[in-house]
């Protein structure tokens, strides 16, 4: 299984945000999670970061599960779904997670959490 996280900061103007340090972030995520890489965009739901997502998704394996950690999931799956149905990237590998209202240790903390469920998950054969 790989992994890899695509991190949102809303412009770095969301207050939201206010007690994270994203520029020290990607690099303590790398170093305490299992995951191949993480990749900081200022906006995913702009035309740049939609454009990012879209080539990490196609990039991805059979094995791969990418994590958007950003705003409100229910936000994000608006946002997102034209982009998963463009790129057939399967709905159940694409993990929305709202890192919203904490700091560095608490997004973390749900990242951790996020990925040891995926870690502890039953495989499936992908469907034939």
């Amino acid at each position: 299984m790989e992994i890899k996280v695509l991190l949102c900061n809303c412009k770095g103007l969301c207050p939201s945000f206010k007690n994270s340090d994203m520029n020290t972030l990607p690099f303590q995520l790398e170093s305490e999670l299992e995951v191949k890489y993480v990749m900081l965009h200022p906006m995913t739901c702009g035309q740049g970061g939609n454009q990012a997502l879209i080539d990490v998704l196609r990039s991805a394996g059979d094995d791969t599960y990418v994590i958007s950690a950003a705003c409100a999931p229910k936000a994000q799956g608006k946002l997102f779904a034209k982009i998963l149905r463009t790129t057939g990237f399967p709905a159940e590998r694409f993990i929305m997670l709202d890192v919203r209202g904490t700091d560095n240790e608490g997004i973390l903390n749900r990242l951790k959490q996020t990925i040891e469920g995926l870690l502890k998950a039953p495989v499936t054969a992908p469907a034939a």
